[in-house]
């Protein structure tokens, strides 16, 4: 009997004699050698046991006249099949039993252990097994289950950032009004320019730079040191570029404010309540105050 080898060889030469194509003279010649490896005993024909059945009429059970009637689906078995080992046989049994399922339902392959084995053709070739399912891919649950976001400390600018700051509008704005009507606030005779006031005061929002006249020359005092302000001030956002809106993490801006306003506000508190006439410097509680609103 040729090995499946030798069938293959000359199903192939046979069909290439022929002259059908590359592809279907391969597809033919692997189909016999794959009956022969099953022990068929004509390889080079298709064996009728892996046949479709026919369409049958669903009243009278007849094979309708424009479909031939398949081939009986038994065959005889060669005598070395027959005289099979009775354990090869008692293996192949239960195998070919695990494998049959009711009609109209799919079975699952198994994913775990060893996979089950099913008998290939007319039940005399060796078992087979079956397509064991594999995992293609993990997914993370955060891409299936519904994460929520963490809590933010925010709030929305409408109503809560614009209801209080109209409040605080009006309350201000009350405050002024009962000021302005509880305080007389006359005003003063001309100015005589014959008789300077003395001590002669700016502004209270201008009392920082009048204090700065008394430590360095009025070129310094009143136009570099306030010009460097300014542009430092316009610089810190391009210098202090973090983001963040915590305390925390904006030391050098809190630095720069701190320092900002913490010397504005003490030379304006000498320049209103420690000088004295002549600009010289005086103790609240011994000389008096010498400022007016």
């Amino acid at each position: 009997m040729p090995t499946p080898d030798e069938v293959y060889e000359q199903v192939l030469a046979e069909e290439t004699a022929k002259g059908s194509s590359p592809a279907v003279a391969q597809a033919r010649a692997k189909a016999a050698r794959v009956r022969a490896q099953r022990g068929s005993t004509n390889p080079n024909k298709p064996d009728s046991s892996t046949a479709p059945a026919p369409n049958r009429s669903p009243t009278t059970g007849e094979v309708p006249p424009s479909e031939p009637a398949s081939a009986p689906r038994t065959e005889a078995r060669p005598a070395a099949a027959a005289q099979a080992k009775p354990a090869a046989a008692a293996q192949a049994r239960p195998a070919a039993t695990a494998t049959a399922r009711p009609a109209g339902r799919a079975a699952a392959a198994p994913t775990t252990g060893a996979p089950a084995k099913r008998a290939v053709g007319n039940g005399a070739g060796p078992a087979v097994p079956e397509r064991v399912q594999r995992l293609l891919a993990v997914v993370k649950p955060e891409a299936i289950q519904k994460v929520e976001r963490q809590p933010m400390d925010r709030v929305n600018v409408w109503p809560h950032l614009m209801a209080a700051e109209f409040v605080s509008l009006l309350v201000i704005t009350a405050l002024l009004t009962i000021f302005s009507v509880a305080v007389d606030a006359p005003l003063r005779e001309l100015s005589n320019f014959n008789q300077t006031p003395n001590p002669s005061k700016a502004p209270w929002y201008f009392l920082g730079l009048q204090e700065l006249l008394r430590y360095f020359h009025p070129q310094v005092a009143g136009v570099t040191i306030p010009t460097v302000i300014i542009i430092a001030l316009m610089a810190a956002p391009f210098v202090d570029r973090n983001p963040s809106t915590r305390p925390d993490d904006r030391k050098l801006a809190i630095v720069i404010f701190s320092f900002f306003m913490l010397t504005f506000a003490v030379l304006t508190i000498i320049g209103m309540f420690f000088r004295g006439p002549g600009f010289n410097f005086v103790f609240p509680w011994e000389g008096g105050i010498f400022f007016e609103l």
